[in-house]
């Protein structure tokens, strides 16, 4: 059993005993369940330099990446950097996030939140609804195609966007559909944990324009993005980049400067 088996196994638990705690009527009438979707789409398109910026604590690849910063200070420096959006985990057991971290940033800022997170269930898009999210992040490898229509069709029911996540051509082709929002080519391997932005380069081409183009996983410098965007990539997200330095915000304000030099 690969991480991402284990992953998705402690998921199915951990769902269903959320869903014994707190009935969906109770997520339903949350005081964040109706507010307006800010679309991270349609900020990344209007951006010149489409910076999703996330908050980790940890990951099963990297271990501790930062325990030390708070969750509404990082949010209000992305904010203040001129980031598009703001990645969220919340999963628990493997990255050291909550639920409480989306909330605590939808506190602090007005941007798009991501709530990124290993979605198999209904439920865990009301969550993401309830707790202030305005997208959801649905993840090729551990669904089938027809749980991204049914997902994706949910939370755009929901008024939420929904970002793709692919790793390869086949998870690609089978992940097209109108529901979609944007689609994420996420340049780390899955099996081996390691990061070449080649991935999105070679699956550029068969993502129609329709969708806005994410690269994801291991963009660390102004000119990965520079290589990227000739091949219509408009979102960019970068987590560690920040998150290892010993104030995020800051450190975003640097790179979003550069990168718009």
């Amino acid at each position: 059993m690969n991480i991402l088996d284990k992953i998705i196994a402690d998921k199915r638990t951990e769902v269903a005993l959320r869903k014994s705690l707190i009935p969906v009527h109770q997520l339903e009438q949350s005081v964040l369940f109706d507010r307006q979707r800010n679309s991270l789409a349609t900020a990344l398109r209007n951006s010149s330099t489409g910076i999703i910026a996330e908050h980790k604590r940890r990951s099963p690849s990297k271990a501790v990446i930062n325990q030390s910063v708070s969750v509404q200070d990082v949010a209000t420096g992305y904010e203040k950097a001129g980031a598009c959006g703001m990645s969220v985990l919340t999963d628990g057991k493997y990255f050291g996030g909550s639920l409480d971290d989306l909330i605590l940033a939808r506190a602090g800022v007005q941007m798009p939140l991501l709530r990124k997170e290993f979605i198999i269930d209904e439920y865990q898009i009301l969550e993401a609804k309830a707790y202030g999210a305005d997208v959801i992040l649905l993840i090729a490898a551990v669904l089938t195609r027809a749980q991204i229509k049914s997902l994706s069709e949910f939370a755009q029911h929901l008024a939420l966007d929904v970002l793709l996540e692919v790793h390869n051509q086949e998870e690609l082709e089978k992940s097209i559909m109108p529901s979609l929002d944007m689609l994420g080519v996420n340049n780390r391997n899955l099996k081996t944990f390691e990061v070449s932005i080649q991935i999105s380069k070679e699956l550029s081409a068969q993502i129609p324009d329709d969708f806005v183009k994410v690269s994801e996983s291991g963009i660390s410098t102004i000119e990965a993005i520079k290589e990227l965007q000739p091949y219509g990539y408009q979102g960019f997200l970068i987590g560690e980049n920040f998150m290892k330095t010993d104030n995020p915000g800051a450190s975003a304000i640097d790179f979003i400067q550069q990168l718009s030099k």
